[in-house]
């Protein structure tokens, strides 16, 4: 049955159907407070985005992202991996759709635009704050996950693995905008002709990690750093990520006009009122 299927050409409301009716949990939950820790589980597939885990983090993040008590995510993955990106088995079974042309290819795009897509505009577009604590390899659209969130910490084991263009790809799910803005175009170029397995090191000095840590010690380190953007007024963190995400596209004076338009906004609330009493108490002008 699993070979027949292979033959056949797929479709995304099949897909989502499947999906809907897996009854294995391949995505967990962790909730401490403001914090959540949402863990990719399917350790022996290297977490790898699978039609059922790719599905079930796009419905976990939504969730998240609708929570008015979360402030923090923390993206991570079952060790010894973060993820190994696009599912190679859902690759094969999209050739005999893609061979029925443009209807075929239509289907594919449908997956790869709401679900790989969507998982990434989550993680970029939500007010929260998102960590990914990368454990292990991180490679094809998982990388790209790494890359939508805000801050990426990664463990010893960490290895950012650049390998599209091996599989007859090119960078996708924003990693091309990703990589160039934080590397120029030339260094970003190098990494992909070269198919690149940077580890944690390589990956911190290019500036593509936050910082390093022991691999014992990822999710603590992780939990740390939201405790200290927990400790950030709430609307100062959301107004801050919703500017900076848009800075680099903007001119000098766009982005200023947006701060304009934020700072009296600031000026109201009583975290910023009780910030400059404090201030003013200690004798600080």
């Amino acid at each position: 049955n699993r070979e027949a299927a292979m033959l056949q050409p797929i479709t995304y409301r099949q897909l989502i159907a499947d999906c809907e009716a897996e009854t294995r949990r391949y995505v967990t939950l962790e909730r401490e407070g403001a914090v959540a820790t949402v863990r990719m589980d399917n350790p022996t597939r290297l977490n790898s985005l699978t039609p059922a885990l790719c599905w079930q983090l796009h419905q976990t993040l939504r969730g998240l992202a609708d929570d008015p008590a979360v402030r923090v995510i923390i993206l991570t993955g079952a060790d010894p991996a973060f993820c190994a990106g696009g599912d190679l088995e859902l690759i094969a079974r999209g050739e005999p759709t893609i061979k029925e042309g443009a209807e075929g290819t239509a289907e594919i795009w449908r997956w790869i635009r709401r679900q790989f897509g969507g998982v990434a505009r989550l993680l970029t577009q939500t007010d929260k704050y998102c960590i990914a604590a990368v454990n292990g390899p991180a490679a094809g659209v998982g990388l790209s996950f790494a890359f939508a969130c805000d801050h990426l910490i990664g463990s010893e084991r960490a290895e950012l693995v650049l390998a599209f263009g091996r599989i007859g790809l090119v960078p996708e799910v924003g990693c091309n905008w990703q990589l160039t803005r934080r590397l120029g175009y030339h260094q970003a170029m190098e990494l992909f002709i070269a198919g690149e397995r940077l580890d944690a090191a390589r990956a911190l000095q290019l500036g593509l990690l936050n910082r390093v840590v022991p691999h014992a010690q990822l999710l603590e380190q992780a939990r740390q750093w939201a405790a200290r953007v927990c400790a950030v007024p709430e609307n100062v963190v959301e107004m801050t990520k919703a500017q900076m995400r848009k800075a680099a596209d903007l001119s000098w004076d766009q982005a200023l006009t947006l701060e304009e338009f934020a700072e009296p906004n600031c000026f109201t609330t009583e975290a910023h009122r009780a910030a400059v009493r404090g201030l003013l108490a200690a004798g600080r002008r």
